[in-house]
Formats: structure tokens, sequence, C-alpha cells
């Protein structure tokens, strides 16, 4: 079966995580990905556990089956080899500020005017439309500015940071959400279309799910924040010899759970008759639940739960999924064999469709550093000595280059 987006054609000019995730997304889906970089690369190359320079663990987690061609933009002759690419694109992703892109010849008018059918989308740290639009953003600032740190403060007293690239990472799943339907109206339309898709506002409306609360009405009924979220007592609980995950989420659980521990009289609390009151009174009942596991084993607490049909889990470390027996049985850990990298593990795109093979093919591993300028170039109308003289003025970079340079002893 061909993948939703096989016969589309996406060049990415982006780097650090948000674009090339977004990117690394729609090749899972079956996009022909093109990855532009600068000369210097994209900086996550670097960043890292690595075997070889240019080649470090959050770059090859973010660049799985992409192609790649290195261009110097700011030279016209690099300039005019990026649109020729540009003008066989259905979409162009990038994560510029907007003045760097007009600046540099890939604003969305000079780059629509050679492919008006082009889906051009823009992601930035804030709206272009914005006061903050040229304000520099990452993934820490935007979970200041966006509410995110805030709410950590609301449990411990103090703001913090979630330790993932959670705006970046989110942003891009909206990014592909926002090329997915400009591409559909461009199939009913036959029109490009200009997407923007911003971190600060695309975290606002992440958290406002549940955290608007008492914002939701006009005006309001009482603070933000969803009650159960920011509890102190939301917590893995502590047993007599670890830790535990445990979550009585409706009636049936939380009576189930107290019946089966000798405390039925406690369902019976006016505090604790229905959800509302509940929520009111989370803490209190989070409190007790505490009390509860500190005195059994988390083994013992496990198979209790499980044996209670209430949902719960152990605490996992990141370094046991690798054995995971659940990952492990739906095929969730891909190994690929790269080139130049020896053997990498990636975790399995977790979309499945109903006719798709299985098991799943595993992207190709994230390419080497201009790895595809040569045969890229070919494919929009270079012959080969244009390319080499493209390479002699540095307005390209192809791979021989690169490893030539990744191997003087500057580059080490």
């Amino acid at each position: 079966m061909n993948k939703p987006l096989q016969g589309v054609r996406v060049v990415e000019m982006g780097s650090v995580v948000l674009a090339p995730y977004a990117a690394q997304i729609l090749a899972e889906l079956g996009a022909d990905v093109i990855k532009v970089e600068p000369p210097k690369g994209d900086i996550t190359r670097n960043q890292g556990f690595s075997r070889n320079p240019g080649m470090a663990a959050l770059y090859l987690a973010c660049n799985r089956g992409k192609r790649s061609i290195v261009v110097d933009a700011k030279r016209p002759e690099g300039l005019r080899a990026l649109r020729e690419l540009l003008g066989t694109a259905d979409v162009f992703l990038h994560n510029l500020r907007a003045s760097t892109a007009d600046r540099l010849g890939v604003g969305y008018g000079a780059v629509s005017a050679g492919n008006p059918g082009l889906v051009y989308c823009a992601t930035y740290g804030y709206g272009a439309a914005g006061p903050h639009r040229d304000r520099p953003a990452y993934d820490d600032i935007i979970q200041a500015a966006s509410g995110a740190a805030g709410l950590q403060q609301t449990i411990s007293g103090n703001p913090g940071y979630m330790p993932t690239i959670v705006a970046d990472k989110t942003t891009a799943l909206f990014v592909v959400i926002g090329i997915q339907g400009a591409l559909m109206r461009r199939a009913a339309t036959g029109r490009g279309e200009r997407v923007e898709v911003a971190m600060f506002e695309t975290m606002v409306h992440y958290l406002s799910v549940e955290h608007l609360a008492g914002l939701c009405f006009d005006p309001p009924l009482g603070p933000p924040g969803y009650r159960r979220m920011v509890s102190a007592f939301r917590r893995p609980h502590r047993t007599s010899d670890g830790f535990i995950a445990v979550m009585p989420h409706n009636e049936r659980d939380w009576r189930v759970f107290f019946e089966a521990c000798g405390e039925p009289e406690l369902m019976n609390d006016p505090r604790f008759l229905d959800t509302a009151s509940r929520a009111r009174h989370i803490n209190l009942l989070y409190e007790r639940l505490s009390e509860l596991m500190l005195t059994e084993t988390t083994a013992h607490w496990a198979r209790f739960l499980d044996e209670h049909g209430i949902p719960n889990s152990v605490i996992n470390d990141l370094s046991m999924l690798r054995e995971d027996a659940h990952l492990r049985e739906v095929g969730f850990w891909q190994e690929i064999e790269h080139p130049s990298e020896g053997r990498l593990v990636a975790p399995a795109f977790p979309v499945h469709y109903q006719d798709e093979a299985a098991p799943r093919a595993a992207l190709l591993p994230a390419p080497r550093m201009g790895e595809h300028t040569r045969a890229l170039l070919a494919e929009v109308g270079y012959g080969e000595a244009d390319i080499d003289a493209l390479v002699a003025q540095g307005a390209v970079v192809a791979e021989s280059r690169v490893a030539e340079q990744a191997l003087s002893p500057a580059a080490t």
C-alpha cells in the first residue's frame, strides 16, 4: 500500500528540532523529504553522543528518511540552485525568522512566484503578525512564555521546565497537521497555500485544553489550572521498596480500590461522592492513596491493582524500554544499518494503517551532510560540469568535500 504522502516532495530548510522533526514525520507518511543545510550544517549534527563528527544522536533522531543537500543560499549561484529545487517541491518548510527568509531570498513572495502551487510552511517562535515576531525563541523560552514553566510553580513553589523539548515537538505535530490540511485544499482547488505555525501560540493552545479551566468563562468562574494536574500529590507513589504509578480515575476505580483496602466508608464521605466533589478534594484522596501505598511492596501493589482493574504502572527508566516486553512484541524498536555510523536503534512510527505491511519498513537512516547534493542537482537539470563548478565556487557542498573536512585536524 502506498503511504498517504507518497509522491509529495518536501524541501525542508530546518535546524535544531522543530522543523526537522516535522519533516521526519512527513517522511514517515511517505513524502520525499529533501533537507537543505547551510555549509556549517544543522547545529544538532554535533550535539550529544556520536561515533563520527556531524552525526550525533539528536540529529540522527530527527532526520531519518531524508536526502541531504548543502547549499550556501547567500551566494547567487547557491540561491539559484535552491530555487530550482523549490520549483519541483510540493511543500517548503523552514524555521527561519520571516526577516531572515526574506533576506536570503526564500520568503513567501519570492518562492511562490516561481511555484504557485507550493504549500509554503513557516514556523516561528512567535506569530509574524505580533509584536514579538522578531524575538529569538527556543524551547525553554516558550515553556516560560506559554505558562508551562509557571504550572510547575503551583506544585513545587518554583517554576520549572518539563524535561523534554515539549514546545518544539508539540509545534512540529501542528506543522504536520497544517501541511496536510493545505495539501488537501490544494488537491481541491489547485492553489498553493501559505501556512504559519508559531511555537508560542501553539503551546498556549496546547495547555489551554485543561488548564484554561475557570478562565473558559467570561467573566471567569475561577482561576486557571486543572486541579488534579497541579496537585502536589499527583506523583508516583512511594511503596515500601520503591515507587508505583496509580490512577483510580472514575467512581468505580476509587470505590473498588478503597473497598479492597478495607476502607469502603471513605467513598461515602460527602467530599468524595461524585466527580465534582472528588475534584474539589483531590489532594485528600491522593494523600490517603500515598499513605496506603507505603504499606506494601511495589510488586504487591502491581498485582493487587491489576487484579482489581485499576490503572497502574511500574516506573520505567528510559533505558529499560529497550527491553520492554510490549514494545518488543509490537516491533517498536527498529535496527537500522547506517553506512557510516554502523548499527542504530530507532523507534517505529506509532501510526498504523490497516493495509500497511507488517513488520513496517524502517526509514532510511539520517543522511550524511551533503550526501545527495550531486544527485539532487542532477534531478533538477544540472550537468556534472555545472555541479563541479558550483562545488568549486562554494555555492554547494557535496559529500566528498565534507568528508575531507571531517578528517582534517581542524575538524577534530
